[in-house]
């Protein structure tokens, strides 16, 4: 399943990586390992943030996920099932019962 990552780097951590030039090698290896579908960097609740999308097809493939963004840069995370236009279509028909059955 699909699902959408969210990384946030406390600032003093990143700070102290950035100045140490090694933010964006930690992230890039971090990356290279766990080959997501898409990465964007931003900033969310004033923290530098990664939006990972990542496919995790059983529940214990979240800590290979987790731990390294933990140890590498001490990242709060969250994960979010995430669907593309394509999953919603399909969906459609359980959509509408749903609806049918408690709008």
């Amino acid at each position: 399943m699909r699902f959408m990552c969210r990384f946030r780097i406390p600032v003093a951590v990143g700070n102290r990586l950035a100045q140490e030039g090694k933010l964006g090698l930690k992230l890039q290896a971090i990356l290279e390992e766990q080959k997501p579908e898409a990465v964007y960097f931003s900033m969310d609740q004033g923290k530098r943030t990664a939006f990972v999308v990542l496919n995790i097809d059983n529940p214990s493939q979240i800590p290979a996920i987790a731990e390294p963004w933990f140890h590498a840069v001490e990242a709060e995370m969250d994960a979010d099932p995430a669907m593309t236009p394509e999953d919603l279509k399909n969906a459609g028909p359980d959509i509408e019962a749903a609806v049918k059955k408690y709008a």
